[in-house]
């Protein structure tokens, strides 16, 4: 792990770990797992996003049955918290629009963005992505075939060396559809819940 400039504050730190969990599976949960354990984050939150500004609406599942595989996926975990703030925000979510109401909300909380060293590569593309920059956090964990040469401008970022997970949610869901039994790259009882409910069958 590769700390650049980190600010020193007891708030309780917050990763937060946005997206649209189409559906969560084993390698959120490894990234997850390996940052609260090998960066100075106390706890994750995964931020369900009900629409994501860079990606179409038609591919997502409905918003509640995305929060409940989340929901089921963390069961009985303490560091990993599921987080719906953005429901109820207007849509399409911006981070940056996120993190100002969370910490409004949390004054006692320090927050930080996790990204995939992809969408980092896109970073600049993001709604006011300097305000985030310059007063969040940011981690960044890798992906396959992404690097950069832009952390040495960010003042508060964090790098994880955490296993490369060349594992997406489109390629369950395209699996599924096929009619693949791909039941080990999900967490038991998300599988089940998909299983069960005939999702991404068509």
């Amino acid at each position: 792990m590769n700390k650049i400039s980190p600010k020193s504050d007891k708030r309780k730190k917050i990763g937060l770990f946005f997206g649209s969990f189409n559906p969560i599976h084993i390698g959120h949960l490894a990234i997850a797992n390996y940052i609260v354990e090998y960066s100075e984050t106390d706890q994750l939150w995964f931020v369900v996003t009900p629409h994501n500004p860079h990606k179409k609406k038609a591919n997502l599942l409905n918003d509640f049955d995305r929060l409940e595989m989340v929901t089921m996926a963390i069961k009985d975990d303490d560091r990993l918290q599921v987080c719906d703030i953005e429901f109820n925000m207007p849509k399409p979510s911006y981070t940056v629009n996120t993190l100002a109401y969370l910490s409004d909300r949390n004054p006692n909380y320090i927050f930080s963005i996790i990204i995939g060293a992809d969408n980092f590569k896109n970073f600049h593309k993001w709604k006011n992505y300097e305000t985030i920059k310059n007063n969040f956090g940011i981690i960044v964990y890798p992906r396959p075939g992404y690097t950069s040469n832009e952390y040495k401008t960010f003042p508060d970022l964090t790098i994880v060396e955490a296993p490369r997970m060349d594992i997406s949610s489109s390629f369950i869901r395209d699996s599924i559809k096929k009619g693949k039994d791909i039941r080990h790259f999900l967490p038991p009882v998300v599988w089940e819940y998909i299983d069960k409910m005939g999702f991404y069958t068509s």
